[in-house]
């Protein structure tokens, strides 16, 4: 050994510090990039605010060490008993001795067997309390974000951030840290154990080292370029998917079936492309690594024969069969987690992306949100009052311009006009789903700013054009969880507003189930639903925003009677698309271009010969014309 001992000792040397730049290279924080990602915030953030959540369940995590620490101690003690025993059957002891050992490495190996499962048992719990933790803290915190973010934000990305990311970060608390950590511990145990035993044969492991430093870095680069392949391929089609199988009726109304099949093989095609360039960075990592693996075996079988041939080795230290076995053991559980760690690494800053995602998305500030000395509403009267309001929902592009008006309690005012005169904006505003810039908005005499914004909604009941049903029953998506309303209490609203009619023919009633959206449903129905849900939550300011489009005559007219029950329930402001129907509206407010242009009753509006009068007379004849 003495011949190749200079070569050894360069390599070894190299190795050392080839070791700790591997170990460190894991941990160095890209601030720009990781894993292809645009990172904004800093690894020590995103640790932190991680711990925070941790934080509860740190005595559980002081257990996963203490019970890492003895598997640990099983990787590092193995090998030492393992080569006892062959010294024993070597030096020809008594066999009660192999007995012995054998019962001692049996010990060890059940007891790290009971160990890592308990140990994998409180980290699957603790891992799934925390991300529950993570995920309905995102849950509530994207509810209390205002309309305008919502409708800016793709309820797609909102979807990944709650179960794809939060999954990531499962993964890292469930998995990765914990092996992290062991792997780390194990490669530094094993290299004390190898240098105490043997430091010249040590000193040619390391050699291999640098090695291993290269192909990880190779693997690094690749694999993050392969990881955001994926990650663009799986979200491009999971973004086709949610389109097209969203819209599949009119694909097959329309014929259109082999080209849409057309289009989704070519994204399904990217997306097998993508994972079979991962498939082949891995699969060519890992022989790497392995056949550096053989070749530090082979090495060891070389040199430590020829010393044991020889009897000694350059310094003196003698090498037997039993040292050989204990170092053909080691190397083996020295090269496993450094190929272990270059994987890791790049899941660990994966589940970092994540995780920056997930608390961007909790870091974006609601842009509306209550004063500190905003009051409770317990009752409200009704009374309305816009003070020159104007709003836009792009600045400098206003929707409304100066709008004033009055509504006196229990009236029922009618807001008219053509597409994209600010009707809908106006119910908006009342019900606060936007902050309008100028102006002051009254109810009951009180700037709605300075009303908690679920004390204000509590007291308002909207029924809009597009109704949304939720999947559940009929008495589910009436009472919407208000669970103190009996099932007679519910069939009174549903009688009050003609929905008994088509619930009484179900044959489940109100338990009929309710399919996605409402689908299994008719548009007069579910608009009728709307209606029971927003009665049983006695409001006292009901809005209707186009609730009589797009439904045939016959629900029409229900709906109509329903309507005038309903006028004596309090205030009613409604946005019509059929003039018809509002022809008993206490007060009708025509707008244009974001500005009032008239207000007054039908028939005062009509004697004025204005635009009302033109939009009616217009509608009038389209009736006669269809009919």
């Amino acid at each position: 050994m003495y011949n190749y001992y200079p070569l050894i000792l360069v390599g070894s040397i190299i190795g050392a510090i080839s070791l700790v730049l591997v170990l460190a290279y894991g941990f160095v924080k890209d601030k720009k990039q990781s894993m292809g990602f645009d990172r904004n915030m800093k690894d020590s953030e995103i640790t932190r605010r991680l711990l925070v959540y941790a934080k509860p369940y740190a005595w559980r995590f002081a257990a996963i060490g203490m019970l890492m620490i003895f598997s640990i101690a099983y990787d590092i003690v193995s090998p030492i008993i393992i080569g006892q025993m062959e010294k024993a059957l070597t030096d020809g002891k008594d066999i009660s001795f192999l007995y012995f050992s054998v019962a001692i490495y049996a010990s060890i190996v059940i007891f790290s067997l009971v160990c890592t499962y308990i140990q994998a048992i409180i980290l699957q719990k603790t891992g799934q309390q925390i991300v529950s933790g993570i995920r309905e803290d995102l849950f509530v915190h994207i509810e209390s974000l205002s309309h305008d973010q919502l409708s800016k934000i793709p309820v797609g990305k909102l979807v990944t951030r709650v179960t794809n990311d939060t999954n990531a970060i499962s993964m890292m608390f469930t998995n990765l840290l914990v092996n992290l950590c062991k792997n780390v511990f194990v490669i530094i145990g094993i290299f004390v154990a190898m240098l105490c035993l043997n430091y010249e044969l040590t000193l040619m492991v390391l050699c291999f080292v640098p090695f291993i430093v290269l192909f990880t870095v190779i693997f690094r680069k690749f694999s993050r370029r392969a990881y955001r392949k994926v990650k663009d391929r799986t979200t491009d089609i999971n973004t086709y998917l949610s389109e097209n199988l969203s819209g599949i009726k009119i694909t097959q109304i329309f014929n259109r079936e082999d080209a849409k099949m057309a289009e989704f093989a070519e994204k399904s095609s990217a997306l097998g492309k993508a994972k079979k360039q991962q498939i082949f960075i891995f699969g060519v990592f890992r022989p790497l690594v392995y056949m550096l693996y053989i070749s530090s075996v082979l090495c060891l079988f070389y040199l430590s024969g020829k010393g044991y041939i020889d009897k000694t080795t350059f310094l003196g230290q003698t090498i037997d069969a039993a040292t050989v076995i204990t170092f053909y053991m080691y190397i083996s559980k020295f090269f496993t987690p450094i190929q272990s760690l270059a994987e890791q690494f790049s899941w660990l800053q994966s589940a970092f992306a994540s995780a920056e995602k997930v608390f961007s998305v909790m870091g974006e500030k609601p842009s509306m949100t209550d004063a500190p000395d905003a009051i409770e509403l317990d009752s409200v009267r009704g009374e309305i009052e816009f003070r020159d309001v104007w709003f836009a929902y792009k600045e400098g592009e206003w929707v409304l311009k100066g709008v004033s008006f009055h509504v006196m309690p229990h009236e029922t005012v009618a807001f008219v006009g053509s597409t994209g005169s600010g009707k809908t904006t106006i119910l908006s505003l009342i019900c606060r789903n936007y902050e309008f810039q100028k102006g002051e908005i009254l109810i009951d005499g009180i700037d709605i700013r300075k009303i908690s914004t679920a004390s204000l909604r509590r007291h308002f009941g909207q029924m809009l054009q597009d109704v949304f049903l939720f999947s559940g029953t009929i008495r589910s998506n009436i009472l919407l969880r208000k669970e103190d309303v009996s099932d007679d209490e519910i069939m009174q609203a549903c009688r009050y507003v003609n929905a008994d009619r088509f619930i009484s023919r179900l044959d489940h009633g109100l338990d009929e189930p309710v399919g996605e959206r409402g689908n299994n449903f008719s548009a007069g129905q579910r608009q009728l639903l709307s209606f029971a849900r927003a009665i049983i939550h006695k409001p006292s300011v009901m809005i209707l925003d186009e609730a009589t489009a797009n439904i045939d005559t016959e629900t029409e007219l229900l709906i109509q009677d329903s309507l005038t029950r309903m006028r004596n329930i309090g205030t009613m402001l409604v946005v019509a698309h059929r003039l018809s129907t509002i022809r008993n509206a206490d007060k009708i407010i025509v707008l244009s271009h974001g500005r009032i242009i008239e207000q007054g009753s039908h028939e005062e509006l009509l004697a004025a010969g204005g635009k009302y009068y033109q939009l009616y007379t217009l509608q009038y004849r389209r009736e006669e014309l269809g009919a």
